[in-house]
Protein backbone atom coordinates (compact mmCIF):
# COMPACT_ATOMS: atom_id res chain seq x y z
CA UNK A 1 0.00 0.00 0.00
CA UNK A 2 1.31 3.12 -0.98
CA UNK A 3 1.50 6.61 1.00
CA UNK A 4 -1.64 8.87 -0.23
CA UNK A 5 -0.43 12.07 -0.99
CA UNK A 6 -2.17 15.60 0.09
CA UNK A 7 -0.94 19.47 -0.08
CA UNK A 8 -1.72 20.86 3.13
CA UNK A 9 -2.35 25.30 2.95
CA UNK A 10 -1.28 26.97 6.25
CA UNK A 11 -0.37 30.36 6.64
CA UNK A 12 3.31 29.77 6.67
CA UNK A 13 3.15 27.80 2.79
CA UNK A 14 1.92 24.95 1.32
CA UNK A 15 2.93 21.59 2.07
CA UNK A 16 3.34 18.16 0.72
CA UNK A 17 2.19 15.36 3.35
CA UNK A 18 1.77 12.16 2.53
CA UNK A 19 -0.41 9.86 5.13
CA UNK A 20 -0.55 6.17 5.86
CA UNK A 21 -2.15 3.81 8.89
CA UNK A 22 -4.68 4.10 11.27
CA UNK A 23 -5.10 4.81 15.00
CA UNK A 24 -4.00 8.77 16.55
CA UNK A 25 -2.00 11.12 14.36
CA UNK A 26 1.82 10.98 14.52
CA UNK A 27 3.91 12.95 12.18
CA UNK A 28 7.48 12.36 10.86
CA UNK A 29 9.97 14.46 8.77
CA UNK A 30 13.74 14.65 8.38
CA UNK A 31 15.47 17.93 8.22
CA UNK A 32 16.80 17.21 4.41
CA UNK A 33 15.00 13.77 2.68
CA UNK A 34 12.71 14.29 -0.38
CA UNK A 35 9.78 11.99 0.16
CA UNK A 36 7.26 10.83 -1.71
CA UNK A 37 4.49 7.73 -2.64
CA UNK A 38 7.19 5.09 -1.78
CA UNK A 39 7.23 6.43 2.00
CA UNK A 40 10.12 5.67 4.30
CA UNK A 41 11.61 3.03 6.36
CA UNK A 42 11.18 4.66 9.65
CA UNK A 43 7.96 6.14 9.26
CA UNK A 44 6.83 2.75 7.94
CA UNK A 45 7.47 1.56 12.01
CA UNK A 46 4.69 3.37 13.35
CA UNK A 47 1.74 2.61 10.55
CA UNK A 48 -0.17 -0.48 12.25
CA UNK A 49 -0.69 1.80 15.36
CA UNK A 50 -0.98 5.07 14.40
CA UNK A 51 -1.97 7.65 11.28
CA UNK A 52 1.39 8.87 10.26
CA UNK A 53 1.92 12.16 8.98
CA UNK A 54 5.28 11.99 6.58
CA UNK A 55 5.67 15.76 5.63
CA UNK A 56 7.95 17.38 2.96
CA UNK A 57 9.46 20.36 4.70
CA UNK A 58 10.21 23.80 2.46
CA UNK A 59 12.53 23.06 -0.62
CA UNK A 60 11.33 18.95 -0.63
CA UNK A 61 9.09 17.57 -2.70
CA UNK A 62 6.40 19.89 -3.67
CA UNK A 63 6.16 22.15 -1.03
CA UNK A 64 7.22 25.36 -1.54
CA UNK A 65 10.55 27.19 -1.61
CA UNK A 66 11.65 29.21 1.36
CA UNK A 67 11.88 32.83 0.23
CA UNK A 68 14.33 33.54 2.70
CA UNK A 69 17.70 31.28 4.21
CA UNK A 70 16.38 31.54 7.73
CA UNK A 71 12.98 29.71 6.82
CA UNK A 72 15.22 26.63 7.07
CA UNK A 73 16.28 26.55 10.60
CA UNK A 74 15.31 23.81 12.99
CA UNK A 75 13.04 26.67 14.91
CA UNK A 76 11.34 27.74 11.51
CA UNK A 77 10.93 23.76 10.27
CA UNK A 78 9.24 23.40 14.12
CA UNK A 79 6.80 26.68 13.26
CA UNK A 80 6.21 25.08 10.13
CA UNK A 81 5.05 21.87 11.39
CA UNK A 82 2.93 23.61 13.94
CA UNK A 83 0.77 25.41 10.96
CA UNK A 84 0.23 21.78 9.30
CA UNK A 85 -0.79 20.20 12.39
CA UNK A 86 -3.31 23.43 12.76
CA UNK A 87 -4.18 23.07 9.56
CA UNK A 88 -5.06 19.70 9.80
CA UNK A 89 -7.27 20.15 12.92
CA UNK A 90 -5.71 18.29 15.33
CA UNK A 91 -5.37 19.48 18.72
CA UNK A 92 -2.55 17.68 19.47
CA UNK A 93 -0.38 15.02 17.72
CA UNK A 94 2.97 13.05 18.54
CA UNK A 95 5.75 13.40 16.79
CA UNK A 96 9.10 11.00 15.36
CA UNK A 97 12.36 11.78 14.27
CA UNK A 98 15.30 9.97 13.14
CA UNK A 99 18.51 11.40 13.00
CA UNK A 100 18.53 15.00 12.22
CA UNK A 101 14.74 14.08 12.31
CA UNK A 102 15.06 13.44 16.02
CA UNK A 103 17.25 16.13 16.49
CA UNK A 104 14.38 18.34 14.98
CA UNK A 105 11.82 16.27 17.71
CA UNK A 106 14.16 17.55 20.44
CA UNK A 107 13.27 21.26 19.26
CA UNK A 108 9.45 20.19 18.69
CA UNK A 109 9.59 19.03 22.25
CA UNK A 110 11.49 22.29 23.58
CA UNK A 111 9.12 24.74 22.80
CA UNK A 112 5.90 22.66 21.93
CA UNK A 113 5.54 20.13 24.51
CA UNK A 114 1.94 21.83 25.05
CA UNK A 115 1.42 20.50 21.03
CA UNK A 116 2.19 16.86 21.48
CA UNK A 117 1.24 13.71 22.93
CA UNK A 118 4.52 12.09 22.85
CA UNK A 119 7.78 12.18 21.88
CA UNK A 120 10.03 9.32 20.17
CA UNK A 121 14.06 10.71 19.48
CA UNK A 122 15.77 8.05 17.72
CA UNK A 123 19.55 8.27 16.95
CA UNK A 124 19.70 11.65 17.65
CA UNK A 125 21.71 14.53 19.53
CA UNK A 126 20.84 17.30 21.25
CA UNK A 127 24.05 19.58 20.23
CA UNK A 128 26.48 19.35 17.75
CA UNK A 129 27.56 15.98 17.66
CA UNK A 130 31.28 16.10 15.19
CA UNK A 131 33.63 18.15 17.10
CA UNK A 132 33.86 16.32 20.49
CA UNK A 133 33.56 12.64 19.74
CA UNK A 134 35.89 10.57 17.54
CA UNK A 135 33.26 7.65 17.34
CA UNK A 136 31.38 10.16 14.99
CA UNK A 137 32.03 9.53 11.21
CA UNK A 138 31.96 12.68 11.20
CA UNK A 139 34.81 13.74 13.09
CA UNK A 140 38.51 13.77 10.93
CA UNK A 141 39.90 11.32 13.37
CA UNK A 142 37.59 9.23 12.11
CA UNK A 143 39.17 6.48 10.16
CA UNK A 144 35.94 7.00 7.54
CA UNK A 145 35.90 10.10 7.40
CA UNK A 146 37.13 11.18 4.04
CA UNK A 147 35.26 8.46 2.37
CA UNK A 148 31.52 9.97 3.85
CA UNK A 149 32.57 13.28 3.01
CA UNK A 150 33.37 12.27 -0.43
CA UNK A 151 30.14 10.30 -0.79
CA UNK A 152 28.00 13.68 0.62
CA UNK A 153 29.48 15.45 -1.84
CA UNK A 154 28.64 13.41 -4.69
CA UNK A 155 25.15 13.45 -3.99
CA UNK A 156 24.45 16.67 -3.79
CA UNK A 157 24.77 16.68 -7.75
CA UNK A 158 21.48 16.93 -8.90
CA UNK A 159 22.57 15.68 -12.10
CA UNK A 160 23.75 11.83 -11.30
CA UNK A 161 22.06 9.32 -13.07
CA UNK A 162 19.32 7.22 -10.75
CA UNK A 163 21.38 4.19 -11.05
CA UNK A 164 24.84 6.23 -9.88
CA UNK A 165 22.63 8.19 -6.97
CA UNK A 166 21.86 4.55 -6.02
CA UNK A 167 25.17 3.14 -5.97
CA UNK A 168 26.48 6.22 -3.88
CA UNK A 169 23.53 5.93 -1.17
CA UNK A 170 23.97 2.34 -0.54
CA UNK A 171 27.67 2.91 -0.49
CA UNK A 172 26.68 5.54 2.45
CA UNK A 173 24.40 3.62 3.92
CA UNK A 174 26.31 0.91 4.23
CA UNK A 175 29.13 3.22 6.40
CA UNK A 176 26.23 3.39 9.10
CA UNK A 177 25.17 -0.83 9.75
CA UNK A 178 26.70 -2.73 12.17
CA UNK A 179 26.58 -5.72 9.53
CA UNK A 180 26.87 -4.19 6.12
CA UNK A 181 26.52 -7.57 4.73
CA UNK A 182 23.14 -7.48 5.38
CA UNK A 183 21.93 -4.14 3.69
CA UNK A 184 19.83 -5.98 0.88
CA UNK A 185 18.14 -7.51 3.80
CA UNK A 186 17.31 -4.44 5.52
CA UNK A 187 16.82 -2.28 2.30
CA UNK A 188 13.97 -4.75 1.09
CA UNK A 189 11.06 -2.34 -0.06
CA UNK A 190 10.69 -0.31 -3.34
CA UNK A 191 10.93 2.79 -1.28
CA UNK A 192 12.86 5.60 -3.03
CA UNK A 193 13.68 9.22 -1.75
CA UNK A 194 16.04 12.18 -2.36
CA UNK A 195 18.06 14.51 -0.65
CA UNK A 196 17.57 18.62 -0.72
CA UNK A 197 21.16 20.12 -1.24
CA UNK A 198 19.55 22.91 -0.34
CA UNK A 199 18.68 22.06 3.18
CA UNK A 200 21.52 19.84 3.63
CA UNK A 201 23.92 22.51 3.10
CA UNK A 202 22.00 24.76 5.28
CA UNK A 203 21.63 22.14 8.17
CA UNK A 204 25.60 21.60 7.73
CA UNK A 205 26.05 25.20 8.76
CA UNK A 206 23.18 25.53 11.43
CA UNK A 207 25.03 22.86 13.06
CA UNK A 208 28.13 24.15 14.36
CA UNK A 209 26.15 26.34 16.18
CA UNK A 210 23.44 24.19 18.02
CA UNK A 211 22.96 23.46 21.47
CA UNK A 212 19.92 22.93 23.14
CA UNK A 213 21.07 20.97 26.12
CA UNK A 214 20.06 23.51 28.46
CA UNK A 215 17.01 24.10 27.57
CA UNK A 216 15.95 20.24 27.38
CA UNK A 217 13.84 20.48 30.92
CA UNK A 218 11.82 22.44 28.93
CA UNK A 219 10.41 18.82 27.56
CA UNK A 220 7.31 18.14 28.92
CA UNK A 221 5.90 15.42 27.11
CA UNK A 222 5.84 11.60 27.46
CA UNK A 223 9.86 10.95 25.53
CA UNK A 224 11.26 7.58 24.22
CA UNK A 225 14.83 7.81 23.17
CA UNK A 226 15.92 5.17 21.19
CA UNK A 227 19.86 4.89 20.28
CA UNK A 228 22.19 2.20 18.61
CA UNK A 229 25.14 1.01 20.40
CA UNK A 230 27.35 1.22 17.63
CA UNK A 231 25.47 4.15 16.13
CA UNK A 232 28.73 6.22 14.18
CA UNK A 233 26.67 8.99 13.19
CA UNK A 234 25.25 10.04 16.80
CA UNK A 235 27.21 7.79 18.96
CA UNK A 236 24.73 7.08 22.15
CA UNK A 237 26.48 9.23 24.63
CA UNK A 238 24.25 11.81 22.83
CA UNK A 239 21.30 9.85 23.60
CA UNK A 240 22.01 9.87 27.07
CA UNK A 241 22.75 13.34 27.81
CA UNK A 242 19.01 13.68 26.41
CA UNK A 243 17.41 11.45 28.84
CA UNK A 244 19.46 12.46 31.79
CA UNK A 245 17.89 16.35 31.10
CA UNK A 246 14.55 15.16 30.07
CA UNK A 247 12.02 14.75 32.93
CA UNK A 248 11.08 11.02 32.72
CA UNK A 249 12.13 10.32 29.65
CA UNK A 250 13.01 6.27 28.63
CA UNK A 251 16.19 5.51 27.16
CA UNK A 252 16.46 2.46 25.25
CA UNK A 253 19.62 1.10 23.29
CA UNK A 254 19.83 -1.31 20.53
CA UNK A 255 23.01 -4.03 21.32
CA UNK A 256 22.87 -5.16 17.56
CA UNK A 257 22.31 -2.03 15.97
CA UNK A 258 24.74 1.13 14.48
CA UNK A 259 22.14 4.25 12.96
CA UNK A 260 19.44 2.37 12.07
CA UNK A 261 18.18 0.09 14.74
CA UNK A 262 14.69 0.47 12.84
CA UNK A 263 16.26 -2.31 10.70
CA UNK A 264 18.98 -3.90 12.46
CA UNK A 265 16.76 -4.74 14.93
CA UNK A 266 13.07 -4.53 13.35
CA UNK A 267 11.09 -6.80 15.45
CA UNK A 268 12.37 -5.49 18.79
CA UNK A 269 12.52 -1.88 17.46
CA UNK A 270 8.39 -2.63 16.29
CA UNK A 271 7.94 -4.51 19.69
CA UNK A 272 9.24 -1.16 21.71
CA UNK A 273 7.04 1.59 19.20
CA UNK A 274 3.70 -0.99 20.10
CA UNK A 275 4.59 -0.88 23.72
CA UNK A 276 5.19 2.80 23.87
CA UNK A 277 1.96 3.89 21.86
CA UNK A 278 -0.32 1.54 24.45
Amino acid sequence: MSWKQTMVETARGTFEVFEKGQGSPLAVTHLYSEFNETGDYFAEAFVESQTVYLINLKECGRTDKASSPHELTMLESVLDLEAIRKALGFECWSFAGHSTGGMLAVVYGIYFSESLETLVIANAAAREYMTFSEDCIYNEAHPEFDHMQSLIEQLKNQDLSEERRRELTVERTKLSLWKPQHYEHYFNRPILKKMSAVRMNFFARELHTFDVTRKLGLITVKTLVISGKHDVQCPPSYSEEIVESVPGAIHLRFHQSNHYPHLEEEQKFNQVIRAHFD
